[in-house]
């Protein structure tokens, strides 16, 4: 396959476009000068997880005293977990748990605390209790927001489940 060259140079495209204008195709191959002459914006390029936590995690601390913060178990700062976005052992959670209350709630579905994930490898028999664990949740929180019409359909797929499931 041939590389296409830019329309406005010898320079290879690296920004194509098909538009339709009035009722014509019209197609643009630029190279990156020329697309960023017309205004033209290229989509970045996805970061990794690891670097979208640290930045999440830089963002909602600033520069307050939890910075300062240590585990008294494992020794980790938290401005070392800012650096690494890694914890250091389950006491860091404790340690840093208010600073890390709204990142811990988005990461565990809601939930501020880790209840762990099922092996895809895993029988179905312990499938189906992490599913009605979580529908469990779910039927809690339909009845704490009054959603009664969602709390009575998912108590009838718990029992319908729990009937099913073996011994």
């Amino acid at each position: 396959m041939q590389k296409r060259k830019c329309d406005k140079c010898d320079q290879p495209a690296t920004y194509h476009a098909v538009e339709i204008v009035s009722s014509q195709k019209v197609e643009k191959h630029l190279c990156d000068i020329h697309a960023a002459e017309e205004g033209l914006t290229f989509k970045a390029a996805p970061k990794p997880i690891n670097e979208l936590l640290t930045n999440f995690v830089k963002m909602h601390s600033g520069n307050t005293p939890k910075q300062e913060m240590t585990c008294e178990h494992c020794g980790l700062t938290f401005a070392q977990f800012q650096q690494r976005s890694l914890l250091g052992c389950p006491g860091c959670y404790e340690a840093f748990g208010q600073s890390m209350a709204q990142l811990l709630s988005r990461a565990h579905e809601g939930s501020e605390q880790h209840h762990g994930k099922v092996p895809q490898r895993a029988g179905t028999g312990q499938v189906q209790q992490h599913q009605l664990l979580r529908m469990r949740k779910r039927l809690d929180e339909a009845v704490d927001a009054e959603d009664y019409e969602l709390a009575a359909h998912l108590r009838d797929e718990i029992n319908h489940m729990s009937e099913g499931a073996p011994s």
